[in-house]
C-alpha cells in the first residue's frame, strides 16, 4: 500500500541540481566559437570616434560580419525579435544589418555606440561569452529534467535493474490506444511479470506546465494500464508541485504508480523481486 498523498507531497525535494546544472560552458563555448571570427573583426569598432567611417570600412571588407550584431544586445536570430523603426513601422532587428547607414542606426539607438566609443568593452568575444552565460540560464528548466533522468538512471544502475531509455510506444504492438501518435517514454523496464513504461520530470518552479503535465499523465495511464502485462509509472519530484498540488493529487489518485525520488526505492524493490529481463526478449 502506497503512502498517503500528503506524505508524498512532504517528501518533494528542494532541488535535484548538481553544479553542472547552473551553466553549460561547453554549449556556451561552442556558440561563441561559431561567431568568434566575426566578433574579432567587429572589435575594430571599439574606441573609434568616427563610427560611420569604421562601419563603412568593415562593410566593404566583409558585410556578413554584421550578422552577429543581434547577440550584442542578447537577442538570438531564432527569436525573430521585432522593433519599431524611426518611421514607426514594425521591423525585424535583423533588417538593420543590411546597409552601413542602418547598421550605424542600430548601433547608435541600442546604446552600443557609446559603449564602443567609451571602450566599456575591450573584446567582443569575451563580452559575448558573458552574454551566452546569461542566456544559458533559460535552459536550466531543461537541464532540471535531464538531471532527473540522470538521477533515475543512477538509482536503476545501483539496483542493477535492466532498462532502456527513450523508447517509442510503437515497440509494443499490443498497445493500440495511441492511434497514429508516436509516444516516447523516458524509460522502459521489462520484468518476468510485465513491462513498465516510465515518464520522469522535475519541477523547481510553478506555472501552467505542471497542471498540463498532471492532466496529460492522468489521461495517459489508462491508455497503458488497460493492457494486460503493461503498467505506466510516473516518477516526478520538485517543490514546484506545491503550487499545483491539487492537480497533482488528482493525478496521484488516478495513476496507481506515482513515485518521487524518496519513494522510488519501493519501485526498485518491486522490480528486483519480479526480476528484470532484456526488453527485447
Amino acid at each position: 500500500m502506497r503512502a498517503p498523498f500528503n506524505l508524498f507531497l512532504s517528501q518533494l525535494t528542494e532541488t535535484n541540481a548538481t553544479l553542472d546544472y547552473f551553466t553549460d560552458f561547453g554549449k556556451i563555448r561552442g556558440n561563441v566559437n561559431k561567431i568568434s571570427i566575426k566578433l574579432t573583426q567587429l572589435n575594430y569598432l571599439i574606441g573609434k570616434a568616427n563610427l560611420p567611417a569604421a562601419i563603412q570600412e568593415i562593410y566593404e571588407e566583409n558585410s556578413k560580419v554584421f550578422e552577429v550584431l543581434d547577440i550584442l544586445i542578447a537577442v538570438r536570430k531564432k527569436q525573430q525579435a521585432k522593433t519599431f523603426n524611426g518611421s514607426g513601422s514594425i521591423v525585424s532587428v535583423e533588417s538593420y544589418f543590411s546597409t552601413p547607414a542602418s547598421i550605424f542606426e542600430y548601433i547608435t539607438q541600442t546604446g552600443l555606440g557609446e559603449v564602443f566609443k567609451n571602450k566599456d568593452i575591450t573584446n567582443l568575444v569575451d563580452y559575448v561569452f558573458g552574454i551566452e552565460v546569461g542566456l544559458d540560464t533559460n535552459a536550466r528548466k531543461n537541464r532540471g529534467g535531464e538531471n532527473m533522468s540522470k538521477a533515475v538512471s543512477l538509482i536503476f544502475d545501483n539496483a542493477r535493474i535492466k532498462y532502456e531509455k527513450e523508447v517509442n510506444v510503437t515497440r509494443f504492438r499490443e498497445i493500440l490506444s495511441f492511434g497514429v501518435d508516436v509516444k516516447r517514454f523516458d524509460f522502459a523496464i521489462r520484468t518476468k511479470c510485465k513491462i513498465y513504461l516510465i515518464e520522469t520530470n522535475y519541477y523547481n518552479g510553478g506555472g501552467s506546465k505542471l497542471n498540463e503535465t498532471a492532466r496529460a499523465y492522468s489521461d495517459l495511464a489508462p491508455k497503458i494500464n488497460q493492457y494486460e502485462g503493461y503498467e505506466f509509472v510516473w516518477i516526478t519530484d520538485g517543490q514546484g508541485w506545491l503550487s499545483a498540488k491539487n492537480k497533482l493529487e488528482e493525478a496521484y489518485n488516478v495513476i496507481p504508480s506515482v513515485y518521487n525520488l524518496t519513494t522510488l526505492t519501493k519501485f526498485t524493490e518491486r522490480i528486483i523481486d519480479e526480476g528484470t529481463i532484456d526488453l527485447h526478449q
